[in-house]
C-alpha cells in the first residue's frame, strides 16, 4: 500500500524562510501583489504603497519572514518541475543557506519559472532565502517524486541542469 506523501511547507520544520521582492520604476504594486500572492498567499502586503507616477518611480522593498511555502511547493508538484526545482533551489546552496529567484511575470499566470543565472526577467523577481542546518535534506524531500525511486537525483549530480538552463540528457 502506498504511503501518502508528506506535505512540506517550511513552517515549524526548522526552515527560516525570507521572501523579498523589489518594486522599481514603473512596477505596479497591485500586479506585484498578485504575483507574490499567486505563489505565497500568506505573504503580508504593506498597508500603503503609492502607484508610480511620472517623475516619481517606485522604489520599495517588500519582505516577510516565516511565510508558508506550502502553496509554492504544491505548484512545483502540480507543474511537474521537481527536478528543475531541486536544481534551481539548490544552485546557490552554501552551507545551511540557499537563495533562489522566481520570475514574477510567470507567477501572474500561476506558473513557477526560475530565471537563469545572470538574467533579469521582465517584470522582476521574487527572491527566496532558506536557512536550516538540514537544508539539503529538506530540499530533496520537498522536491521528491516517485520517479526518483528508479532514477535517483541529488544536488549537483550528473543529471543536474546545465548553467545555461539546458537539460542534461541521460539514458
Amino acid at each position: 500500500m502506498d504511503q501518502p506523501l508528506v506535505k512540506l511547507n517550511g513552517v515549524n520544520e526548522g526552515i527560516a524562510v525570507h521572501i523579498q521582492t523589489v518594486l522599481e520604476g514603473a512596477d505596479e504594486p497591485n500586479k506585484v501583489a498578485d504575483a507574490v500572492h499567486a505563489l505565497f498567499p500568506e505573504f503580508p502586503l504593506p498597508t500603503e504603497v503609492l502607484e508610480p507616477q511620472f517623475g516619481a518611480a517606485s522604489n520599495h522593498v517588500w519582505e516577510a519572514e516565516h511565510v508558508s511555502l506550502g502553496h509554492f511547493l504544491s505548484m512545483l508538484h502540480t507543474q511537474r518541475i521537481l527536478d528543475t526545482s531541486l536544481d534551481a533551489m539548490g544552485r546557490h546552496l552554501n552551507g545551511d543557506t540557499t537563495v533562489f529567484q522566481i520570475a514574477r511575470q510567470a507567477a501572474l499566470s500561476s506558473k513557477v519559472a526560475f530565471p537563469l543565472p545572470g538574467e533579469a526577467p521582465l517584470g522582476g523577481v521574487i527572491q527566496v532565502t532558506l536557512t536550516s542546518p538540514n537544508l539539503m535534506d529538506w530540499l530533496h524531500a520537498a522536491t521528491w517524486h516517485k520517479g526518483r525511486d528508479s532514477v535517483p537525483r541529488t544536488l549537483d549530480d550528473e543529471r543536474s541542469m546545465a548553467e545555461d538552463g539546458e537539460a542534461s540528457t541521460w539514458v
